[in-house]
């Protein structure tokens, strides 16, 4: 009788013990990344370092809203590479465009999406982390390499939000065909800080 209380307290103990290491771990991890955020400088610094220039913000039309902020969650509507992006941002990978040239369009999408997400929050400081990136490559049948064109916009948000907030859930599909023929349309999702 008494093994088995001693045994029951021992669990019990052991169990509180463990969540408060996993707690302490958890603490630590967030203190790492905050450290790591203050250490690299912020979104906004970085983009002046980088030398990059945020296209125009995508204007809302009749149907279309480029961004709504619900909570602390920032939606952000797919967006194709600005008109005057310096790239061209219309082809099909595997067919007319190449593998680099979708890459630089991705890139070029990347670009546009935190023009968005600068105006609907009046400073990319205010992203926590991009949480869940939607990729579409306007492909050919046989094309396989669209992780590999949506890198491009994937390294720009690590660039710009970091090691850790820079990534998040990813998918990366191809499709028969995007609006206007663009070659990459992307939409994603970034926590946000309260204003």
């Amino acid at each position: 009788m008494e093994s088995r209380n001693d045994r029951r307290v021992f669990l019990q103990r052991s169990a509180i013990a463990g969540a408060g290491a996993l707690g302490a771990l958890a603490i630590a991890g967030a203190d790492d990344a905050a450290f790591a955020r203050a250490a690299q400088g912020s979104a906004e610094q970085r983009v002046r370092e980088l030398g990059l220039v945020l296209p125009a913000p995508q204007a809302a039309s009749a149907t279309l809203v480029p961004a709504v902020l619900s909570g602390a969650m920032l939606y952000v509507s797919g967006h194709g590479a600005a008109r005057d992006s310096g790239v061209r941002a219309v082809g099909k990978l595997g067919a007319d465009m190449t593998l680099d040239g979708g890459r630089a369009v991705a890139h070029a999408v990347g670009l546009n999406v935190l023009s968005t997400v600068r105006n609907a929050l009046g400073s990319l400081d205010r992203v926590v982390r991009l949480v869940k990136t939607l990729g579409m490559v306007n492909s050919a049948p046989d094309f396989t390499g669209q992780p590999a064109v949506i890198n491009g916009f994937s390294e720009l948000m690590i660039q710009v939000f970091g090691e850790v907030a820079g990534k998040g859930a990813r998918s990366a599909v191809g499709m028969a065909a995007l609006p206007g023929g663009w070659a990459v349309e992307i939409e994603a999702i970034f926590e946000v800080r309260p204003a």
